[in-house]
């Protein structure tokens, strides 16, 4: 087994681990939000009170109409929800709680033609799971991806354990392995962590010429798929490679044994201003607002606290999201404000001040593992250049990578909406 360390990076201690404690909560309410895939335009299937199973198509892309979106839970659209220019926000089913569920049919993926399996998770819902970079968009059904990578563990601060998620699941886990597989001439490469006994026990069992285990060692963003893609394979331009995470693959892989489109989603609450962190058994999209007792001036994110959405308004549980952090908001002012000396404190909600300039430092480069210079690439995107974005390296990289520059940047800077923007500009620009 190869074996890699990543020698840059930043680890982040926070207060609110969750306990390996498990509960189940099934939600009243699930949505679906466009704005969790980028560069999908959906055209609905459904309105407002169809009745709908596990399964059925409530949008698709206007882009490409056989990528659909598919409900979590059978039930009622209760709501389509839109903003500005009639843009549809989110779909909101009112669960039943009947679990009726379309059947796709099982199968053994050996026995299925790459078609046939692609077709499958197309009309299952499952395919938007599948996505690729460059952009961070979802996989195109019709391209050929160079390698299929999927990250086994998780480095931000408070995340999931995916040892304890997957550690009865390794049925589904080889299963989905076995059709990503068939994806792809290249190989699928599946990203462990050094010293995690669970992941080497599941490569012990489906390693072999077509997926291979690479054990990463290091400090945060060694989890991080883009570093792993970057150490194992870097992406040129005109190439693809398509990524997901555990809980994909084992969705994928029920798809298969069962016939049936499994929405059930692990997730871990978190955060200092939780009560009791622990593990979730929830649906995709799910209204978690019934099981965070927290305090009013709390800051609800879908995800990590690095790279995760604002979900205090609305509680949608987040597409591809499997980690709910919720922390005290930041509106408690010091005396001095940001000039007063500290030690030990990389950051937290509040910007201590109003907006600053932009300063080099030379300390991205300390937490930075891509071999790219990070503080030219995001000046790149700042004044639209595609020529030197190119140069600089950005089809390998996403904004979550960029995460840790914007932590330690004494600037405040939104650098994960530069990096974005910029990756939105080339996208469009080339398309």
């Amino acid at each position: 087994m190869d074996k890699i360390k990543i020698k840059k990076g930043l680890d982040i201690h926070l207060e609110g681990t969750p306990s390996n404690e498990m509960e189940c909560f099934e939600p009243t309410l699930c949505a679906i939000k466009p704005l969790d895939f980028i560069g999908i335009s959906p055209k609905m299937h459904v309105i407002e009170g169809d009745e709908v199973q596990i399964g059925s198509a409530l949008f698709h892309d206007k882009n490409n109409e056989r990528i659909l979106f598919t409900s979590p839970v059978s039930g009622k659209v209760k709501a389509i929800v839109r903003g500005e220019k009639r843009a549809i926000l989110r779909v909101v089913i009112e669960n039943d709680f009947k679990n009726e569920s379309i059947d796709f049919g099982a199968a053994n993926p050996n026995t299925l033609s790459r078609n046939e399996l692609i077709d499958k998770m197309l009309r299952s819902g499952v395919w938007p799971m599948l996505r690729q970079r460059p952009f961070a968009t979802i996989a195109n059904p019709n391209d050929a991806p160079k390698h299929i990578f999927v990250s086994m563990f998780d480095t931000a601060p408070l995340a999931i354990d995916n040892d304890y998620i997957i550690e009865n699941q390794f049925d589904a886990i080889k299963t989905g392995l076995q059709v990503l597989s068939r994806f792809t001439d290249g190989k699928v490469y599946m990203g462990i962590r050094h010293n995690s006994l669970i992941c080497k026990e599941l490569s012990n069992q489906v390693g072999n010429d077509d997926i291979i285990a690479v054990e990463f060692d290091g400090k945060h963003p060694a989890g991080n798929i883009g570093t792993q893609i970057n150490a194992i394979s870097p992406i040129n331009k005109g190439e693809v490679v398509w990524y997901c995470y555990p809980c994909d693959v084992m969705t994928i892989g029920k798809l298969f044994l069962t016939g049936k489109y499994d929405s059930t989603r692990i997730i871990a609450t978190s955060g200092s201003a939780i009560r009791n962190p622990h593990y979730y058994t929830t649906k995709i999209g799910a209204d978690i607002s019934p099981i965070l007792n927290v305090d009013e001036n709390s800051r609800i994110i879908s995800g990590n606290v690095l790279t995760g959405s604002n979900i205090t308004d609305d509680r949608f549980l987040g597409y591809h999201d499997s980690q709910v952090t919720v922390i005290p908001e930041g509106d408690k002012y010091k005396l001095f404000g940001w000039i007063r000396p500290v030690f030990k404190r990389f950051t937290d909600t509040n910007t201590h001040g109003d907006t600053r300039p932009y300063i080099m430092t030379g300390k991205f480069e300390k937490v930075f593992p891509f071999d790219i210079y990070p503080m030219q690439l995001i000046k790149a995107c700042l004044i639209k250049d595609i020529d030197q974005m190119e140069e600089l390296g950005i089809y390998e990289i996403d904004a979550e990578d960029f995460a840790l520059c914007e932590v330690i940047d004494p600037s405040k800077t939104p650098i994960q909406q530069i990096i974005r923007e910029g990756l939105e500009f080339i996208r469009k620009e080339t398309n």
